[in-house]
């Protein structure tokens, strides 16, 4: 199935602009992810070279803080996509969910960590992330009866500290 220019200019705007994953922009320009990966190798042999685009972008922006605050935006925008695709597939199974929460959120835990040093004010937000992480641990070990409730509230839990913290 051919696509139009457009929907290859979109899918590089989406991966090197709005720093979304492959994955992400792929399903967002409604491509298979075969067909971004070929295509963005396409542009790297004919010279466009998405990745160093991408890193020069947020380069671009000046100061070590807004280089810090970038990459957590950018981490943000997978893990909210991430959490958006956990929602949507309904044969995952629960238990799956929160080891995939738990992952998510201990990369989450590691990014803030790494910016903390830089950007203090993410330390508030580290902490609520911290005990939601410790809460799925404690759901999955003692009561794996509720992990699909949990898994239903964590995410607009997580857009409320989100707008507390964020």
């Amino acid at each position: 199935m051919a696509h139009a220019p457009e929907i290859r200019d979109k899918l590089r705007r989406l991966y090197v602009l709005d720093r979304l994953s492959l994955e992400v922009a792929a399903m967002q320009c409604g491509v298979s992810m075969s067909t971004a990966s070929r295509w963005k190798r396409e542009s790297t042999e004919a010279g466009d070279d998405w990745d160093k685009l991408r890193a020069a972008h947020i380069l671009a922006g000046g100061g070590i803080e807004n280089i810090a605050r970038a990459a957590l935006s950018g981490f943000m925008v997978q893990y909210q996509a991430t959490m958006e695709a956990l929602q949507v597939d309904p044969d995952t199974p629960a238990e799956k969910k929160v080891s995939m929460l738990a992952s998510l959120a201990d990369s989450f835990n590691k990014t803030i960590a790494a910016s903390k040093r830089v950007l203090p004010e993410t330390s508030q937000l580290a902490t609520a992330m911290d005990v939601v992480q410790k809460m799925a641990m404690f759901i999955r070990e003692n009561y794996p009866q509720h992990t699909a409730a949990f898994v239903e509230v964590l995410q607009p839990f997580g857009d409320e500290l989100a707008k507390l913290y964020g």
